[in-house]
């Protein structure tokens, strides 16, 4: 199945027709279609960039080590997973494999534009004032062209609708830092992007 702009629904919709989804070949090596997870209706969206091999096993975004980096970073910027959508630009996971472990391998523009309008779809369910895009292939996805994240992150970025997004890097990356101390420094980066998603909305619930 090739998704549809035009039939936005519900979440529980969406989710069973991208189990069918054949817009890109990733859907021929990938264990299953790993949708988004969340409230129906947020303030608070958060875009990976595609799972890794925990999330391809269980169905679930973000329930490895990337996953569980975010809820500590969540958590320390005062934010409640529980409250947020949190999804992914590229539903399927995208690997090479070396004897039996998959290696990660990053997504290709025409993978991330074919996935978009299921992340489109999904936005236009829940309906979020923000979105925090995690990663290069996020950010693409999100303002749907390249988008360095060095250059952009820390701030609000106006959307086309009226919502905003604050660009920052995937919680992978934090992962992959061989020294410890930059490890840290970039973690301690990472939260102080998610306290600014944090404080934006705090302050239109006091608006409204």
């Amino acid at each position: 199945m090739t998704p549809s702009l035009f039939a936005a629904t519900d979440l529980k919709t969406l989710r069973r027709e991208a189990a069918d989804c054949r817009a890109c070949p990733l859907w021929k090596d990938a264990t299953q279609t790993v949708f988004g997870e969340g409230p129906s209706h947020t303030p608070l969206m958060l875009v990976g960039e595609q799972p890794g091999d925990k999330e391809d096993l269980a169905g679930k975004p973000f329930v490895g080590p990337a996953g569980q980096m975010l809820d500590r970073a969540l958590d320390e910027a005062g934010i409640d997973r529980k409250k947020v959508y949190v999804t992914n630009a590229v539903k399927h996971f995208k690997f090479v494999p070396r004897g039996k472990i998959r290696l990660h391998q990053k997504p290709n523009t025409a993978e991330i534009k074919a996935c978009r309008p299921w992340y489109e779809r999904e936005r236009a369910v829940v309906k979020p004032v923000l979105v925090v895009a995690m990663g290069a292939t996020a950010a693409q996805s999100v303002f749907g062209k390249i988008t360095p994240i060095n250059k952009n992150r820390g701030h609000l970025i106006d959307l086309h609708d009226g919502a905003q997004a604050i660009v920052t890097v995937h919680p992978s990356y934090l992962l992959r830092l061989p020294d410890k101390d930059a490890r840290a420094r970039e973690y301690q980066r990472f939260i102080e992007d998610l306290k600014i998603a944090g404080s934006h909305l705090r302050k239109i619930a006091r608006a409204a």
